[in-house]
């Protein structure tokens, strides 16, 4: 009996059974459903759900990879600055290596087979209660939440996180294309909030091969967006900044990436370049007012908030999550502005409260995810208000012509 009729008999037999559900999500894994539409459509394509996820996924894997690099790179280069050895981040011979590559496997692999495993674990259990198919949404957050944790965070403290973030930020909305908050945010939020200590990011972290452990404290320096709150010397050069030899969370680092990452989803028409532009604008707006505040002596260099604000407004599109979070987050479709003029609003916000929140926050200064939840539950209010005023307009020439 061929594969094709065993599956098909499988069909039948939890045809209408709780557990159907499950069955077909695993049977129609990487296919289509055999379920299409028969009725008047307003549209007419070749993608769908899972193809769209599948898209945004390919655009994050060479995020991932160089993170996994990064991880054992910046394990190194940690060791090497501590015995007082100044690492060259500028040679790719000294990046591209299995020692460093074996170590991202290590730690940043249980992360992405943790998140996966429990999140999609979630979304089973509440397709087979529900009765309805299991969506295709968990397949992107999945991939981002590895990415946006930092590399030591506890295994059983991020599975806690993503059974939260599924259910508070997903199901209790109704499942995926309904929630008004981003998924993979909310869980990062669950951390920062739940776990501060964990998730600040002011350490820079080791790996210890012999105790199979992260030791954040066993080299006493800060990240580099804690070296900019602390106003210390960054001894990292533009490029290395721009290229991602610097320690933060497994896929924010490498802005070049991300920037791909970016252009492939503006391609494929997935991501809106509106929302990307316009949280790069806003970002950069607020980094030049603080510059200009720094430049007029309003502030003073003894001031927790100088080393930040001091920053140069194009270093602060680099360093932390921004581009991270413009690119792969902001633009998520169902919780995002769905106007044109309303995504540049949108995305001018994002980045403004980003770089705001980033400088009075110095204890931990990263504040992009706030910034794009905030902005999650604003974006229905900034469309509806974007919509009410173009029928304004239309009353008014209507009006015009009639009169």
């Amino acid at each position: 009996m061929s594969l094709k009729s065993n599956l098909h008999n499988l069909k039948e037999k939890y045809k209408g059974t709780k557990m159907a559900p499950a069955f077909n999500a695993i049977h129609t894994f990487l296919y289509l459903p055999n379920e299409v539409t028969h009725n008047g459509t307003h549209i007419k394509a070749a993608d769908d759900l899972k193809r769209t996820m599948n898209i945004v996924i390919m655009a994050l894997i060479p995020c991932l990879l160089f993170g996994m690099f990064n991880a054992g790179y910046q394990h190194y280069a940690a060791i090497d600055a501590a015995k007082g050895i100044t690492t060259d981040f500028s040679i790719l011979g000294s990046f591209i290596t299995w020692d460093n590559f074996w170590i991202g496997i290590i730690k940043v692999l249980p992360l992405v087979i943790v998140s996966y495993g429990v999140g999609l674990l979630v979304e089973f259990i509440f397709a087979v209660i529900k009765g309805h198919e299991v969506e295709e949404g968990y397949l992107v957050t999945g991939m981002l939440v590895p990415l946006i944790v930092p590399i030591d965070t506890p295994l059983w403290m991020l599975s806690v996180a993503v059974v939260f973030g599924v259910v508070i930020g997903k199901e209790v909305f109704g499942g995926t294309g309904m929630n008004i908050l981003n998924p993979a945010l909310t869980i990062r939020a669950f951390l920062f909030f739940a776990y501060p200590t964990w998730m600040s990011g002011d350490k820079v972290w080791v790996y210890d091969a012999v105790n199979r452990v992260g030791t954040p404290d066993a080299i006493s320096g800060e990240t580099i967006l804690g070296s900019y709150a602390q106003n210390q010397e960054i001894v990292y050069s533009n490029w290395d900044i721009f290229f991602g030899f610097i320690p933060g969370s497994v896929g924010e680092t490498s802005t070049f990436l991300i920037l791909l990452g970016a252009a492939f989803l503006i391609f494929t028409k997935i991501g809106s370049w509106r929302i990307i532009l316009s949280t790069f604008i806003g970002a950069a707006v607020m980094g030049i007012i603080f510059n200009q505040i720094v430049a007029l002596d309003i502030i003073t260099d003894s001031s927790k908030f100088y080393g930040l604000m001091n920053t140069n407004w194009w270093q602060h599109l680099m360093i932390g999550g921004l581009a991270f979070g413009a690119v792969f987050m902001a633009t998520d479709p169902v919780t995002g502005s769905q106007t044109n003029k309303g995504k540049w609003i949108y995305g001018f916000l994002i980045g403004f409260i980003s770089i705001m929140i980033r400088v009075f926050n110095p204890a931990y200064p990263e504040g992009v995810f706030l910034a794009i939840l905030l902005m999650n539950v604003f974006a229905p209010t900034i469309d509806h208000y974007v919509v009410q005023g173009n029928v304004k307009k239309r009353l008014k020439r209507l009006k015009a012509k009639t009169a």
